[in-house]
């Protein structure tokens, strides 16, 4: 199969009527959306569904999120619309704020994992929104990477792991917010399974408590379902074995440079995923500087790709914890997943 690539940055509709034609027909399309890429097929076609698993290397128990172009949608794939999601939906949509609520009859079991509930978004991306419209229908759409990888945030990053897979990449350029969208169950009472650009705090000035799932910063307990994309043990992971090491700046680099000077002494090439603090810690040494560790948002931006990059050239990926407070909780439940849970606190 050959991959075609289609730029969407100056014109948004061009590449949308071309697919949605491949939705329509039960093909798999990669799109930009303002969190990451995400790789879409036609939400009410069981077999569609599938190929996008068969792609990814997904496993079928791992539910994906469908994509909507309308707030009025969701009557359609939820039993009943929780009164807090209106307020939600209010305020956050179109956003990266996924809700969860018990699925209608018409939403196939492909896309839920087999779950009674099912994710919905309705994206603030233009050409995302643009090819749900011509389409018609809710789309289906995890990451468009392989499975377990760190999440592609611009087209590029897709090509790398869906060349030859899918027939079609719309290019609407990097992406904004650079991790997934904030998952919040209503299925009971509010609890936030995936942290993201949407905080705790700016939901609950909306809707008042919402609890955090203790997964999103722990691995799943034996046994427990993941009820939401993104809460697997190991996740968004590069080939390269990623540590973080958590502690005050100054202690925490000072450890990381230990680290490095180690792992160098053994034949391992390391690189590290500094912040603008800390760099000068880490003089002739490899670095990448993710981005400034009191605005945690600028980290999330950057996290994917600068995983993607390092991995190109480290055996062992050293990353600085920060606090998992605001927008903090979203980075370190994608860095404590891209490291297995694997961490050094000094």
């Amino acid at each position: 199969m050959k991959t075609e690539v289609i730029s969407t940055v100056f014109d948004p509709e061009l590449g949308a009527n071309r697919g949605a034609q491949i939705i329509l027909a039960g093909g798999l399309v990669a799109f930009p959306t303002e969190t990451v890429y995400g790789l879409g097929a036609n939400g009410l076609n069981p077999d569609a569904v599938r190929a996008i698993y068969a792609a990814k290397g997904r496993p079928t128990d791992n539910p994906s999120i469908l994509h909507i172009a309308h707030k009025e949608q969701v009557k359609s794939l939820w039993r009943r619309v929780p009164d807090a999601a209106w307020k939600l939906m209010d305020t956050f949509w179109p956003g990266p704020l996924t809700l969860i609520a018990q699925r209608s009859d018409i939403v196939p079991d492909e896309v839920t994992g087999g779950l009674d509930t099912v994710a919905v978004r309705l994206p603030a991306n233009r050409t995302a929104q643009l090819l749900i419209e011509r389409a018609g229908v809710p789309i289906a759409a995890p990451s468009a990477n392989m499975s377990g990888k760190p999440s592609p945030t611009c087209a590029g990053h897709v090509l790398h792991d869906m060349d030859g897979r899918i027939p079609l990449i719309l290019d609407g350029g990097s992406c904004q917010y650079g991790v997934e969208s904030t998952v919040l169950s209503l299925a009971g009472e509010p609890t936030i399974l995936r942290p993201g650009a949407i905080t705790r705090e700016m939901l609950a000035a909306v809707i008042g408590e919402v609890r955090v799932a203790p997964s999103v910063l722990s691995p799943l307990k034996k046994g427990e379902v993941a009820a939401s994309p993104g809460m697997k043990y190991k996740h968004y992971a590069p080939n390269a074995e990623v540590v973080v090491v958590s502690g005050t700046p100054e202690k925490a680099a000072k450890k990381i440079a230990e680290l490095y000077c180690s792992l160098e002494m053994q034949g391992k090439k390391c690189e590290i995923a500094a912040t603008e603090q800390t760099k000068d810690f880490y003089l002739e040494k490899k670095y990448v500087i993710l981005g400034d560790r009191n605005y945690p948002e600028t980290l999330c931006a950057s996290l994917f790709a600068s995983l993607r990059e390092m991995d190109r050239r480290a055996d062992c990926i050293l990353a600085e914890g920060i606090p998992a407070e605001d927008a903090g909780m979203a980075y370190m439940n994608r860095l404590l997943r891209a490291a297995g849970f694997r961490m050094i606190n000094v």
